[in-house]
Parts: C-alpha cells; structure tokens; sequence
C-alpha cells in the first residue's frame, strides 16, 4: 500500500523541466512541455493531411480526413441542434487535444489532463465560452435577466451554478484519469503482468476518449443551454 502511496504523490507532482529567463524565472511544468509535444505533432499531422487536397478525384486519405471533420460536424450539429455553428471547431479542437493528452501514456508520457492546473484551465475555457456564448445571444440584460429565469427565487442556485459548472468539468475529467492510474497500480500488485496490460488498453485508450468525449459533449449541451 505504501507503494501505491509513494506512486499516487509521483504522479500528482508535477516537476518543473525549465524556467523561462523572464521577470526572475517562469516555472514549466511537466505537463507543458507535454502539451507542446501534443501540439507539435498535431500540427506536423495537419500539414501532412492538408497536403495537396482536390476538388475533383479525392484520394483515400483526403477522404479519410473529411469524414472524420464531418463526422465530429455533425455530432455538434445534432447535440446543440444547429445553433452555435462558430463554437464547433473549437469543441473539435478541445477534444482532438483531450483526446491526445489521454493516451500519450501509452508512449511512455505523463498525461497533461493528470495536472489539476491542466484541467482547471480546460473547464475554466469552458465556462468563459459558455457565458460568451449567452451573452452574445440575448445581449447582457437578457444574459442577467436569465439568472432569475424560471423564478426570481432561484437566483442564488442560478449564480451558484456559475461555479458548479467548471468544478464539475474539471473534476471529473481529473478524477476518472486518475482513478484510472490507481485502478491500474492495484492491478499491477494483485495480478500478474499480462492481466494489467489488458486493462492497459481500456483506461489508456478507451476510457481516455471517453472522457474527452463527454468533456465536450457536456460543454456543448451548456452552450445550447445558454443560447436559447
């Protein structure tokens, strides 16, 4: 127990690979220069993918790339129901990045969604761009008129939320990644190599999407929520 202890307080550090020689030092951590990994190679992956795209006889890995974009379209189309078409590609982007920042385990990376500071700030995105989104819709008297929307009584509740939404997305998406990871170490104690690496599969893979998944899908349903 005491190793799984010593190796919970691992991965919760968060060490710092640099400073920045500005205004005495700037910190970064891990889970950044992870993140520029993942950056990186989402880019090299657009400009290869992009390459040399037609409008007549696509090839199969033009074909790939657009049912892939039209398949992420249409699922933010279905879930918010046609509104809000400006806010689908940054969805898509957020969860492309999530989607990424959850399986680079597998080689050999400490997830940057393992960082609190890392999922803070993703739900903190999320709860500015919800509000934006309200705000731009009904204008900022109908914005604060819906707080007190379907009764005057509930506005506490209502202001309430405000705060309720990004804990829940930030929690929730820490808290499975890393119920995850303590999952894995029982396994890693209780059963034998080739066991764990099965389940291996499912949390770094599977369960990693998931969770990306249901991040946006949730930040979706809030914007619609907010814009109607």
């Amino acid at each position: 127990m005491d190793a799984l202890v010593s190796n919970l307080v691992e991965e919760l550090n968060c060490e710092v690979v640099f400073k920045i020689p500005l205004f005495g030092g700037i910190p970064v951590s891990e889970s950044v220069v992870v993140t520029w990994i993942i950056m990186g190679v989402l880019l090299l992956a657009c400009l290869i993918l992009v390459r040399n795209l037609k409008v007549e006889n696509p090839g199969k890995k033009q074909l790939a790339l657009e049912s892939a974009v039209s398949w992420l379209y249409n699922f933010f189309d279905d879930t918010m129901e046609g509104e809000g078409k400006e806010y689908y590609f940054y969805l898509m982007t957020v969860l492309v990045y999530i989607g990424f920042s959850n399986i680079i385990g597998i080689f050999g990376f400490k997830p940057p969604t393992k960082d609190l500071n890392v999922t803070a700030t993703l739900a903190i995105m999320s709860i500015i761009l919800i509000e934006a989104a309200g705000i731009r819709k009904k204008g900022t008297k109908g914005w604060l008129k819906s707080f007190c929307q379907p009764m005057a009584f509930i506005l506490p509740i209502n202001i309430l939320e405000l705060f309720i939404k990004p804990l829940s997305l930030c929690m929730r998406l820490f808290g499975n990644i890393l119920g995850a990871f303590v999952i894995m170490e029982l396994l890693k104690m209780v059963f034998p190599p080739v066991l764990p690496a099965v389940f291996s599969c499912y949390f770094d893979l599977f369960d990693g999407l998931i969770q990306a998944y249901v991040f946006v899908f949730l930040t979706s349903l809030f914007i619609k929520e907010a814009i109607e």
